[in-house]
């Protein structure tokens, strides 16, 4: 029989083996007393993702003919940054 025998499941790994938190990361790290916080946490532990732009695009719906979305769409990944340019030039801003 062929089948995939593979497992996929996590390897475990011993928590006592985690690497030591250095000091930068204890001094960023949230204290806590039972549920309350005497100190929130700081710096790269509580942002995550990109940082907020100043002026966010928005995403709108705009029906456009085949033709025009494969020329787009040659030259590959970052087309609908090419198509906002060129609609910036199209409208002169």
């Amino acid at each position: 029989m062929t089948g995939n025998n593979n497992d996929t499941r996590p390897v475990w790994t011993d928590p006592d083996d985690a690497p030591e938190w250095s000091d930068e990361v204890l001094d960023r790290a949230e204290l806590k007393d039972g549920d309350r916080v005497l100190r929130p946490a700081t710096g790269t532990l509580t942002r995550r993702g990109r940082p907020k732009l100043e002026t966010p695009k928005k995403q709108v719906t705009l029906r456009l003919d085949q033709d025009v979305i494969d020329k787009l769409r040659e030259d590959g990944p970052g087309w609908q940054s090419r198509a906002n340019d060129l609609l910036r030039k199209a409208v002169g801003v």
